[in-house]
């Protein structure tokens, strides 16, 4: 995949607003600034006062606060935080750092692995499709991919050790099963919401693990061999996390609805119009001193992670759309900015305003068996089902994602908001609640 470095002074040009950079983390640490450098502002621009988009600056301290207090524990190296109002940048800041032992500070053009926040990506593109009539949510997949027309159900024998579905607990033995045929095929609109049962959970993350894709496969030649995995509950009957397979059916959908493969569909209709310059699957080798480094806590602190996920390497010919994109927060806040904008950013229209609003409806039932409080899916989006249900203080209709390396952002429509924190690190789910906590408690109108 081809791409060039742009300068931060491009890149506030494309997005026609103002940053605010961390006093603490500038270029060298200084929090000084020079024009012409990547990292700060183009001289003589102005940053935006928060009030003038209904934020207050004293309360948005407490993002800092929260952020620097998690470093300071340990928890994480170094983040990235955006927050922007009615399509304008009010705070962006960079924290800590982005390689602990080189004590490389966390740079503004830093690149991360999104993970799973690749996922309201493709449910773009498979939204494009949709808008074209070559895709409709209702397809099975079979349509695209017909090793799906057949499917298995896997059903607990008796005496199979309990687990817990939506926490993926395997238990210490093989589980025991046998199967029966899926009542229907599996849809578009089941991986989407991920009520399809494919390979998400205990069972089929089993059986998926004795025959694992190998490094030289593509989707073209992995996506068919899922077919063969029993799903792990009727489709449509329960509402389960795919991490993986799901998306990358639907990254394989795009490819076989488009006649491209996924990357160039990508960057075609969505990076290239979006200015998205730094959105790659596998970074190539000219962009490694910019790529974040993973950290795990550890007993005796923070303990550096080998980079070694075929995903996120140069030369990776699979495709994961289920958390293979790796990019920066400019490019990831030109995305969010889009959806927000009912699928428009500078004249360049994605998605009708329509289709947004489809995409960030809910389309799972709150009584849906292990469907999670106070909130449920839109097409590859959590949306917020209720205001205060689900212990979060977002905005009943808010939409947005997470990654598992502590990628988080949303979106929501009633307050023209959109934020963004990215680091690489072990989940943590506390400080995903935090910074939605941080962030809309700066709001003061």
């Amino acid at each position: 995949m081809k791409s060039k470095l742009v300068p931060l002074l491009v890149l506030a040009g494309l997005l026609n607003v103002p940053v605010m950079l961390d006093a603490e983390s500038g270029p060298n640490g200084t929090g000084e600034t020079k024009a012409g450098d990547i990292h700060g502002l183009r001289a003589g621009q102005k940053t935006v006062k928060p009030e003038s988009v209904g934020i207050s600056t004293v309360r948005l301290q407490m993002v800092d606060e929260m952020i620097k207090r998690h470093i300071a524990a340990k928890d994480v190296a170094g983040a990235i935080v955006v927050v922007a109002r009615r399509g304008q940048v009010a705070y962006f800041q960079t924290f800590g750092q982005m390689d602990i032992e080189s004590r490389k500070p966390m740079a503004r053009d830093a690149i991360f692995r999104l993970a799973s926040m690749t996922k309201p990506i493709i449910s773009v593109a498979i939204m494009m499709l949709v808008e074209e009539g070559k895709v409709h949510v209702d397809d099975p997949v079979s349509r695209f991919i017909p090793q799906f027309k057949s499917l298995k159900v896997a059903v607990p024998n008796p005496s199979a050790p309990a687990f817990a579905p939506t926490a993926r607990q395997l238990a210490p033995a093989e589980i025991s099963f046998t199967t029966v045929p899926a009542i229907r095929e599996i849809t578009v609109r089941d991986l989407l919401t991920h009520t399809s049962g494919l390979v998400s959970g205990p069972i089929s993350d089993q059986e998926a693990s004795k025959a694992p894709r190998q490094s030289s496969e593509t989707l073209a030649d992995y996506i068919p061999r899922l077919a063969s995995f029993p799903l792990e509950f009727q489709p449509g009957s329960r509402w389960a996390y795919s991490p993986r397979a799901g998306f990358e059916t639907l990254g394989r959908i795009v490819e076989v609805a488009s006649g491209q493969p996924l990357d160039r569909f990508l960057n075609q209709r969505i990076f290239e119009p979006l200015g998205m310059k730094d959105t790659y699957f596998g970074p190539p080798e000219a962009r490694a001193d910019r790529i974040v480094s993973i950290y795990a806590k550890t007993d005796k602190g923070l303990e550096k992670q080998p980079n070694d996920d075929p995903r996120f390497l140069p030369g990776n010919v699979y495709l994961a759309g289920g958390g293979g994109l790796s990019s920066t927060a400019d490019d990831y806040l030109r995305f969010a900015l889009m959806l927000a904008n009912g699928g428009e950013l500078d004249g360049k229209r994605l998605l009708g305003t329509r289709t947004v609003e489809w995409m960030r409806s809910l389309h799972t039932a709150p009584n849906l068996p292990d469907h999670i409080r106070g909130e449920g899916f839109g097409w590859g989006v959590r949306v917020i089902d209720g205001s205060g249900a689900g212990g979060t203080m977002l905005s009943e209709g808010s939409f947005g994602w997470s990654g598992t390396f502590g990628t988080h952002f949303w979106i929501d429509p009633t307050r023209q908001l959109v934020a963004i924190m990215l680091m690489q690190a072990v989940p943590n789910n506390e400080m995903r609640l935090e910074i939605e906590a941080a962030v809309m408690q700066s709001i003061i109108d």
